[in-house]
């Protein structure tokens, strides 16, 4: 049976249009705050710290209510829910960009950073069921192709539109949420995406364990460049994270209506498609963040200069998600989400060996190469994943695949920061010395230099021996960044089945929690 649902004679791709402006606000926030840190922290009189978590604050939220998000779409309704996180989402932005100067500065854009983050959890599980629920199993592939792709894509805008703002006000960034939002909700009401939902109570205990497990561990990442990993407080937050989410799958387990039907992870393609996810999300998003600072110190680009570096890692994103989204509605999730992970992991691997030549035009075909093999797999993983939920569980599968997602991107960011931090302090060390300074004066000035690299811009007043070492630290990053591709890709051959997935395997996986309705048992429809 068809596991599409008639948008009452509306032009699904309307239903598309739609729901691509209204992820469209989340996915340009992921990077387009950190362009204008500098100008946000000099005009609010913001402390390192502070401006610091008015970027992760937005990043945490979201990857610990993702799951609440999903539930939420499932059992209240996705379109009711989408609609109230752009809301949520647009007055959010509106606030960040009303900040205050003064003593109020600090904690209002982190606040105001935070409740963008929930609204974005709650907005995009939602969009996605709703998505899935609108186009038939034989042409999601197609649908989420161009939903990732164009969605996707606007990260890479994020920067670019963050550094042609700023030169205006930085507090624009926020602001042009608001015309999108806008253009979302007219949208949605033109298009009235009909979906079912499940009405059920909301396990409260549960989404207080995983809220606070995922928080407290991915806080524990985040602190990792500040407190530094030797700290026992930051392994003690990541430790005690990790203990409350396997507290929180014991108590899901045993719950009637759980907020997450743990049971789910007994589909073997389900749990593959998601360890592909967070292996492969160990290097995307802190590709665009590494690559960013690449662009500004090594290369010594602008900020809008590094927006367009990262624009060419797109180019070949959004036209290679095209091709994999095609090649799952004909052949199966495996071969393109093999094909991908191989293609990244040569991508970065030939693009490491180049960024120490500081010549980008040596380096575009590479940038491309791994941006199409991140676009061929992640679409069909995405895709195949959320597949294999029951229709009216699409949401909970979307918030279980994006708190993955943004967990391991945590984790990479965490792990790959302390990486590059320590390669670039040992070579600056290393030529500071080969200029004749003293041992203990050239170890502290290389601590000093690489703790403030982020600040660090300009080609005019980066010397070239800076430029290099960063780049050799860079390399080393994208050396370890082919490798994790390279071990998302045999996961993936060695863990998913050859061909199509059947009409009818999509359904509850048994054990799941409480017995599903079946299609057309009266489950309420928006």
């Amino acid at each position: 049976m068809a596991a599409t649902v008639d948008s009452g004679g509306r032009s699904r791709n309307l239903v598309l249009a739609a729901m691509i402006f209204a992820v469209a606000m989340t996915f340009i926030d992921q990077t387009i705050v950190s362009i204008a840190v500098p100008q946000i922290q000099d005009e609010l009189d913001l402390s390192s710290t502070g401006v610091q978590w008015a970027v992760n604050a937005y990043l945490l939220t979201l990857a610990a209510f993702f799951a609440y998000g999903g539930r939420l779409a499932d059992t209240v309704g996705h379109r009711r829910v989408v609609v109230a996180g752009v809301v949520v989402f647009a007055a959010a932005s509106l606030l960040c960009g009303l900040t205050p100067k003064g003593s109020l500065a600090q904690a209002w854009i982190v606040v105001f950073r935070a409740v963008q983050g929930v609204g974005g959890a709650i907005m995009f599980p939602a969009a996605l069921g709703i998505v899935v629920q609108t186009f038939a199993l034989r042409e999601r592939g197609k649908a989420l192709a161009l939903f990732f792709g164009v969605a996707g894509g606007l990260t890479a805008v994020g920067p670019i539109l963050g550094g042609y703002l700023t030169e205006w006000t930085w507090r624009a960034i926020f602001w042009v949420n608001i015309p999108v939002a806008v253009i979302a909700l007219i949208l949605i009401a033109l298009s009235r995406p009909v979906t079912e939902h499940r009405p059920a109570p909301m396990d409260y205990r549960g989404l207080a364990l995983i809220v606070a497990g995922v928080a407290l561990s991915v806080f524990g990442f985040q602190q990792a460049q500040i407190w530094h990993w030797s700290n026992p407080a930051t392994g003690l937050c990541v430790a005690a994270g990790l203990a409350l989410l396997v507290v929180f799958h014991r108590v899901e387990a045993r719950t009637a209506s759980p907020l997450i039907r743990v049971g789910i992870f007994r589909n073997r393609a389900f749990l593959v498609e998601n360890l592909v996810l967070g292996i492969t999300m160990l290097v995307f998003v802190p590709f665009f963040f590494f690559a960013s600072e690449y662009a500004q110190i090594g290369l010594g680009k602008s900020a809008s200069g590094a927006g367009l570096y990262l624009l060419d890692f797109f180019i070949g994103f959004v036209i290679a998600s095209q091709i994999g989204g095609r090649l799952l509605d004909r052949g199966g999730a495996r071969r393109p989400v093999v094909l991908g992970c191989v293609l990244g992991a040569v991508g970065f691997y030939l693009l490491a060996g180049k960024v120490t030549d500081l010549d980008f035009g040596a380096q575009f075909w590479y940038i491309v190469l791994a941006g199409a093999g991140m676009g061929m797999m992640l679409t069909p993983a995405s895709t195949d994943a959320v597949n294999r939920a029951s229709r009216l569980s699409y949401g909970e599968a979307t918030g279980i695949t994006q708190t993955v997602r943004n967990y391991a991107a945590s984790l990479g960011l965490a792990v790959l920061g302390t990486v590059s931090v320590a390669r670039f302090e040992s070579r600056v060390r290393t030529s500071l010395a080969a200029q004749g300074v003293p041992a203990g004066r050239a170890s502290a000035q290389a601590h000093d230099i690489a703790q403030s690299r982020q600040s660090t811009s300009g080609d005019a007043v980066i010397p070239h021996f800076i430029r290099a070492d960063f780049a050799y630290a860079t390399r080393t990053i994208f050396f370890v960044m082919a490798g994790i591709m390279a071990v998302a890709a045999i996961v993936a051959y060695f863990g998913l089945q050859r061909g199509l997935q059947a009409e009818e395997a999509v359904a509850e996986p048994s054990g799941a929690g409480p017995a599903a309705r079946a299609p057309g048992d009266g489950a309420p429809r928006e």
